[in-house]
């Protein structure tokens, strides 16, 4: 079989192997297992791979380069415009090549492999959507053509898409599914340190205004000045990083939050098991990876309610589903904090929950996918 992605994912090139964002590269290997050649149609940038980046695992690669777009800006636009011909082009003739067809949406690049696909009514395809799949959230215009697209069976035919979350009155190609990053073996009790001591909290993500680590941060700072023996540790970067340092230093909160920048899937792993509490208060997920993760070692997850989270978090039995008012959502925390049998249970949940979700099952899950 020959299996192509077609995915805006920047990808490295660095000795002999192809580099990428290590949780899509995971991902994408499971899913190679099983095809014999293996095409891979996206943007290539010169840079050496870091911790947060892993290689394909496969011995037959094709790897088409194309050139980023961007719509950000209008001369981001107008150049952008002028490259779409050729991208549409090597998508279309690499289409044409192909036994499978796999889009990674959304993205820049899964919105033309959205609009090429309709040409390949015949072929076997897939798409992943990992982004938030409510029709009531609030999106760019491109995500909603691209679930227009993917779910109207007259233009897109022959195709699996992998949605996160249970969404009602779906048409009958939209299959609800999971990520995984931890595997049936990995499993294990983490019995939390009790509450009396330093209370943990944990944030993983990029330090974006989209992930928004600054209400994580004033979160902290308002349990502190209510007297609880808490701390924060970030792990990720990105373009608000400055400004958090500078806020925790003009606040004195340099003893009590911690940036460790980006960090290996095994730090991430111990951190987890160390901390009591996961929290990502981001404006938009599709399933986020470090709430699911966190709770795989008994983190309580403190997020926002977007997309499948209230799923994730069983509407706040496994968690707290975050009200963004500073005030309210530090009272929940305070009760939690304040009742440890509450925090036991929820640790308890959200444990046994997430451990359901592991890199064996996902694999099984793919290999049904694959034979369909």
């Amino acid at each position: 079989m020959k299996f192509l992605i077609i995915t805006h994912v920047n990808h490295i090139q660095h000795k002999n192997g192809y580099f990428g964002y290590a949780p899509y590269i995971r991902e994408m290997n499971v899913w190679v297992k099983y095809v014999d050649q293996l095409i891979i149609l996206a943007p290539i940038k010169r840079e050496i791979p870091t911790e947060i980046e892993a290689s394909y695992e496969h011995k037959s690669i094709n790897f088409r380069k194309v050139s980023d777009v961007s719509f950000t800006t209008f001369r981001n636009t107008l150049i952008s415009v002028f490259k779409l011909p050729v991208i549409f082009l090597k998508i279309f003739f690499a289409m044409k090549e192909a036994d499978h067809i796999h889009l990674r949406c959304p993205g820049n690049m899964g919105l033309i492999g959205c609009c090429v696909q309709i040409f390949f009514p015949g072929k076997i395809k897939t798409a992943k959507y990992a982004g938030n799949w409510d029709n009531k959230s609030k999106q760019p215009l491109s995500y909603n053509i691209q679930k227009f697209i993917l779910r109207n069976r007259f233009l897109t035919r022959n195709m699996k898409v992998l949605v996160y979350g249970d969404w009602k009155t779906q048409s009958k190609n939209i299959k609800s599914f999971f990520t995984a990053t931890y595997s049936d073996s990995e499993k294990e009790l983490v019995e939390k340190i009790d509450l009396d001591t330093n209370i943990d909290f944990i944030f993983v993500g990029s330090l974006v205004l989209g992930k928004n680590p600054l209400y994580a941060i004033k979160l902290i700072e308002k349990l502190l000045k209510e007297e609880r023996r808490v701390s924060l540790n970030l792990y990720g970067e990105g373009a608000e990083a400055e400004m958090l340092q500078n806020y925790t230093k003009e606040k004195n909160l340099e003893e009590f939050i911690f940036f460790h920048g980006n960090q290996n899937k095994q730090i991430l792993k111990e951190a987890y098991k160390k901390a009591h509490f996961v929290i990502l208060p981001s404006k938009s997920e599709g399933w986020p990876k470090a709430i699911a993760e966190g709770m795989f070692w008994g983190c309580v997850p403190i997020t926002t309610g977007v997309s499948c989270i209230p799923f994730m978090l069983d509407y706040g039995n496994r968690g707290i589903i975050l009200k963004m008012d500073l005030e309210k959502d530090t009272n929940r925390i305070l009760y939690i904090l304040d009742n440890e049998n509450v925090f036991s249970s929820k640790s308890k949940l959200a444990r046994d929950w997430s451990q359901n979700y592991t890199v064996d099952l996902f694999e099984e899950e793919i290999k049904t996918v694959l034979q369909k």
